[in-house]
């Protein structure tokens, strides 16, 4: 199972939407709120590029040295249609500064100096302190996931469905009793899948890989052997 922190780095590196919440912006329009670039430093802060004229930037250069707080929320929304789509959100707190020179012209990179983070999403909810957050590396699938889950959904369905074998609901009358069965997350441990049943309940299953995948060629060496042994 990944880690509370690694949860929280895979997502600032995905491409889930994010909006960076300071106190007296609260009029702010979500796409100025919304970094055109984020990445994590070395010793863990964050990096965030916004429009140099965007209200965030203002914010932080009339600060100056004061201490400028700010929260980057991050929520993370299923890139397939699935019932309850969000998937999590995340929260990392910390001090807000400028840093000059090292962004394209009309543009500026703001420095957030983490403090503490959150974690909600599918595993559940937990606190992440900044040293774990700096140490932990994003799933090495995180780039990728979308593309993937979208393929899925789209080109292998039958496929999927028959994972109805591996949770115990096909029965006697196969999967009919299935609404839908839609890959919800993926991830280097293994696959989560939302089930979704003809009265409307919906329930998740977990289907981990004999050993974390490091990339795309063992990727599709685990999967062909999880629907593999979904048919026998």
């Amino acid at each position: 199972m990944p880690s509370a922190a690694e949860r929280t780095r895979t997502l600032v590196h995905s491409t889930c939407s994010s909006a960076l919440l300071i106190t007296g912006l609260e009029g702010a329009r979500p796409e100025q709120l919304e970094p055109r670039l984020r990445n994590v430093g070395p010793e863990g802060d964050l990096f965030l590029l916004f429009p140099a004229d965007s209200p965030v930037v203002r914010a932080a250069t009339h600060a100056q040295d004061d201490e400028l707080s700010a929260v980057l929320e991050i929520t993370d929304v299923a890139p397939v249609s699935v019932p309850h789509r969000i998937r999590g959100r995340a929260w990392i707190t910390g001090w807000l500064t400028r840093v000059p020179g090292l962004a394209p012209p009309g543009s500026m990179t703001l420095r957030l100096e983490v403090n503490e983070a959150y974690v909600d999403d599918l595993w559940g909810a937990s606190a992440v302190e900044p040293e774990a957050f700096a140490a932990a590396l994003p799933d090495p699938l995180v780039r990728d996931e979308t593309e993937l889950l979208q393929h899925l959904h789209a080109h292998h369905g039958e496929q999927v469905r028959s994972l109805c074998g591996l949770v115990g609901r096909e029965g006697r009358d196969g999967d009919r009793g299935m609404k839908s069965v839609t890959p919800l997350a993926l991830d280097r441990f293994g696959l989560r899948v939302r089930f979704q049943d003809t009265a409307g309940h919906c329930f998740d299953a977990r289907f981990e890989f004999p050993e974390p995948v490091t990339g795309l060629g063992p990727l599709r060496r685990a999967m062909r052997r999880l629907f593999e042994a979904a048919t026998d």
